[in-house]
């Protein structure tokens, strides 16, 4: 599928999903018909009942789709490590650039406190005016949340520095169109 296809698909279980912009959490009830709008970086935003909702990838089998895989290697320690962690952020895409937020440059400071389990990230976003700030950060905390021994997430967004196109990948930038 790509990004802009549409199609109807009926709801195979109970599926977890979050509302577009402000990322409040719903369930959409099994034998529900939603519509999928887009299709991006193992993530699909759909509509139901009129709202625009996210799905996370991992989920997709409740829709009846292909879930996306997160899987991890096991630590062999009580340790959260630092790739792991940059795996899952590099599996989060912005929903109108088709990049994830790392590539993106969006991702400004990552801590690790290795006593409390705890991860700590500082991210942006592309524009400080853009709405679908609270989903990126559910998608975040989801997806880090995945990494072994990681008990909690804590993602703040900040506007300092702003974020600007020299901030991506050389790779982003030539799959974007903005190497210039």
């Amino acid at each position: 599928m790509t990004a802009s296809e549409r199609r109807m698909v009926v709801a195979q279980a109970d599926c977890p999903a979050r509302r577009v912009p402000d990322g409040t959490p719903l369930t959409i009830p099994m034998d529900t018909f939603v519509t999928i709008t887009q299709s991006l970086g193992g993530n699909y935003t759909l509509t139901y009942h009129g709202q625009m909702v996210r799905v996370d990838g991992t989920d997709a089998a409740a829709l009846g789709l292909e879930p996306q895989e997160l899987n991890f290697d096991a630590p062999g320690d009580d340790r959260i490590h630092e790739d792991q962690i940059w795996h899952a952020l590099s599996t989060v895409y912005d929903p109108e650039i088709p990049v994830d937020l790392v590539n993106l440059g969006l991702i400004y400071r990552l801590d690790i406190d290795q006593d409390q389990h705890k991860v700590r990230i500082d991210m942006t976003l592309t524009a400080p005016g853009c709405g679908m700030g609270p989903v990126l950060v559910g998608d975040v905390e989801r997806r880090v949340g995945k990494v072994p021994n990681v008990q909690q997430v804590e993602v703040e967004l900040v506007f300092d520095p702003p974020w600007n196109r020299e901030m991506m990948t050389e790779e982003a930038q030539l799959e974007t169109g903005m190497f210039f």
